[in-house]
């Protein structure tokens, strides 16, 4: 029984992503498909890998992030390091966009602070016999 095998282009389409992404992730050594002349041919493995890459995108984590868990998956099965990295990965991605979400919180409050002041210095000129229409 022969495993499934994919060409650039058919993992390009199947995760709509682009082929010049793809050769990037294995520049970075994250894939490295067997070659026929000029032809790649990707493995059920590098389609996962490519999936987990775009899942950790999505989700906030660094090109480095995505090669460190990737590299702690254990093919026997017992992946208990690699689910245990990625707890606390999420974890701390999880702290660090409250933080953003208070960052963001507190600027709109200094927004609404510098906007108020703009309005009532406006209409205190508007208001002074001194103001041009």
């Amino acid at each position: 029984m022969s495993s499934q095998t994919y060409s650039i282009s058919d993992l390009s389409r199947e995760l709509d992503i682009t082929t010049r992404a793809i050769r990037f992730y294995e520049e970075q050594g994250l894939l490295s498909p067997e070659r026929r002349g000029l032809e790649r041919i990707y493995t059920a493995r590098d389609k996962v890998t490519l999936k987990l890459i775009l899942r950790g995108k999505r989700i906030g984590f660094s090109l480095a992030e995505c090669r460190e868990l990737i590299g702690l998956y254990d093919p026997s099965g017992g992946n208990f390091k690699q689910l245990n990295s990625m707890l606390a990965k999420i974890a701390e991605r999880r702290a660090q966009l409250e933080q953003q979400m208070l960052d963001i919180q507190q600027m709109h409050l200094e927004l609404d602070t510098a906007q108020e002041r703009c309005e009532h210095a406006l209409a205190a000129t508007q208001d002074s016999p001194n103001a041009t229409p």
